[in-house]
């Protein structure tokens, strides 16, 4: 590998920016394509399902072969809120390889006892999400119905263009929602990616059936990334 290429791929890696390696195998030139970058025709497309699939493989375009080397950083839950419906989606967000996080301030719930063996704040999000940004490889699901809890963290995940926002309440709570954030200066564009009601509609009722179609509906958003724009998905 060229070590001007490496050294790039190790920046976006590190950046948790998603690159791909593409390798001319006939006369072993490399380059580095970085999510969003124009590449057009048929290598553009195999590029643009590298990055949505994240496999790695040999493609053929116009009598050459390339060798797509995709890196994509892991994808991650952020959960804003240490409740019922938390307790069972951060295990099968784990089974599905999620790594996840839960932020509640409220300290008689976000407890280790309740949540073993996953990554618990008993924080305010502004506070966390400080520390650790969020980022477009990250799904966020608030569902502590607390205003005061979720709204900063939705704006920061508006903001952080995360590949997943989903919001607990009912659409009447979400019209009251969408006010709050217009005047904390999110935009109707940024405010139409928001899931609400959060979790896709087959009839979940229990706290662990919302939790299936919490997870499912962000997996289906991580996997049609790019998607969207050209009418694909619907």
């Amino acid at each position: 590998m060229d070590p001007y290429a490496l050294k790039s791929l190790n920046v976006e890696r590190r950046a948790r920016r998603a690159a791909i390696l593409v390798t001319d195998l006939g006369d072993g030139r490399d380059r580095i394509v970085r999510e969003g970058d124009p590449v057009a025709g048929e290598l553009g497309a195999a590029i643009a399902k590298a990055f949505r699939t994240g496999n790695s493989g040999s493609v053929e375009v116009e009598g050459r072969t390339f060798f797509l080397n995709a890196h994509l950083p892991q994808p991650r839950l952020v959960v804003i809120g240490a409740v019922h419906i938390s307790q069972a989606l951060a295990p099968m967000a784990k089974i599905a390889g999620y790594p996840v996080e839960i932020i509640d301030p409220r300290t008689a719930f976000a407890t280790p006892d309740r949540f073993p063996d996953v990554a618990l704040s008993a924080e305010w999000p502004e506070e966390v999400l400080k520390r650790q940004p969020l980022d477009s490889y990250t799904a966020l699901a608030a569902v502590t119905h607390d205003p005061k809890i979720d709204d900063f963290a939705l704006k920061a995940a508006l903001d952080a263009n995360c590949f997943y926002v989903g919001a607990l309440g009912s659409r009447k709570t979400h019209a009251k929602r969408v006010e709050r954030l217009l005047a904390l200066g999110a935009s109707a564009d940024q405010i139409a990616r928001i899931h609400a009601p959060i979790g896709l509609d087959i009839g979940a009722a229990s706290p662990a059936e919302i939790a299936v179609a919490v997870l499912a509906q962000a997996i289906h958003a991580f996997r049609s990334r790019g998607l969207e724009s050209k009418g694909a998905v619907a």
